[in-house]
């Protein structure tokens, strides 16, 4: 069994926008990926079909497209917090902060996947959930983790960040898409950012992420071949 690697975002699809290609890769080599979900994502009704939908209505119908978007990806667990979609930077901080905490020792993570501080586009919900993941992993309280990784922003790589890992997703686009796909109340966004899923979009190429803290010790041993030689 390999080694439990979490992904914490703010929202249903966050984690196949950023990271669908790298979850995937890891799920097949035995890795255990787990997601986090500050939200439901009820706040999401003008992205596709679901616009007629009460916020309960559609928080129910993005767990489900969850559910079937974490089958293609390979996620081992799916835990949504429930904090109101849109509202994360006005959340009691010591519960916020707590339940990520909860989360990452529950699974005993050792890799912690977030937003970078700027949530990648400013969103208040990305930055919020970065922030609390951050000051989870950094808070002494979580022995397990021995890396974070903030996926690659606009703002991190103006601030001269090289991306430490880099996944080509031109190889498994089918599979990207497919979970994409399962994400069905949010096609409009979806289509908006990757354009005709049919089609590879060269412009989306890459999935990349920035180091942002290690404990100071290598892991896994060299002597494991497996994608996570690429993250040393």
């Amino acid at each position: 069994m390999g080694e439990p690697i979490g992904f914490l975002y703010a929202h249903p699809d966050d984690e196949t926008f950023l990271s669908a290609c790298l979850i995937r890769q890891l799920a097949d080599e035995g890795h255990a990926p787990v997601l986090l979900l500050a939200t439901k994502g009820e706040a999401g009704q003008k992205n596709g079909y679901a616009a007629q939908a009460t916020k309960e209505e559609l928080a129910a119908i993005r767990v489900k497209e969850m559910e079937k978007a974490a089958a293609v990806l390979g996620i081992a667990e799916v835990e949504h917090l429930g904090f109101p979609d849109g509202k994360l930077d006005t959340m009691d901080e010591t519960l916020f902060l707590e339940a990520v905490i909860r989360f990452i020792n529950k699974h005993r993570l050792r890799i912690v996947v977030t937003f970078p501080e700027d949530g990648g586009n400013f969103h208040p919900d990305h930055m919020a959930i970065s922030r609390f993941a951050t000051a989870a992993v950094l808070s002494g309280r979580c022995p397990s983790v021995q890396k974070l990784y903030y996926s690659r922003s606009k703002t991190l790589t103006e601030q001269g960040y090289e991306p430490t890992l880099v996944v080509d997703t031109e190889q498994a686009w089918s599979v990207k898409a497919e979970a994409l796909r399962a994400h069905t109340s949010q096609l409009l966004a979806i289509e908006r950012y990757f354009g005709n899923l049919d089609v590879f979009p060269e412009n989306r190429r890459y999935e990349s992420f920035v180091l942002n803290w290690e404990r100071g010790q290598r892991w896994p041993s060299k002597t494991e071949t497996s994608l996570f030689d690429d993250l040393l």
